[in-house]
């Protein structure tokens, strides 16, 4: 499975996400440009000592990572806003699903988007609160995703 963040803005969000990421074995990629350098003390604050599980890859451009995973055999884009679209706990999501989130402050580019309509999914919110934390959304797309494989190569901390 892979977690795409585009353009990340908040350091310790994507910190987080990274230990997100290394404790299910999930690939994170960052499409540039960065809100800040991953060698930002936050950055690796946040992460821990968690970053040499971390499977990264950096993109310089949307194009790039696309065409990456078009090519490792990712099998669904699942792009993930407060705008609508499929509730995410409605679809079913497979070991080689991409799950697409954008920056802090914007979200998702309009025209992504638009490029897939049928792939947009949403976290529902209670009316009039804007959005959930990135690190949050993150991690709770990525857990149900595993919830529904059987949580696969992760074992339960004794």
């Amino acid at each position: 499975m892979h977690v795409v963040l585009v353009e990340p803005e908040i350091p310790p969000n994507t910190g987080n996400i990274a230990r997100t990421c290394a404790a299910t074995r999930t690939r994170l990629h960052l499409v540039e440009p960065l809100g800040f350098s991953l060698d930002d003390r936050y950055v690796r604050r946040a992460g821990l000592d968690y970053w040499p599980l971390v499977d990264l890859t950096v993109h310089s451009h949307w194009e790039a990572v696309e065409r990456a995973l078009a090519e490792a055999g990712a099998r669904a884009f699942h792009f993930f806003t407060s705008h609508g679209g499929t509730r995410y706990s409605d679809i079913q999501y497979g070991p080689d699903d991409v799950l697409v989130f954008g920056r802090e402050s914007v979200g998702l580019p309009e025209s992504l988007l638009a490029a897939h309509p049928d792939e947009c999914r949403v976290i529902p919110m209670a009316p009039g609160v804007r959005s959930l934390n990135l690190s949050n959304s993150v991690a709770i797309a990525v857990y149900e995703a595993q919830r529904q494989m059987g949580f696969p190569h992760l074992t339960r901390s004794e």
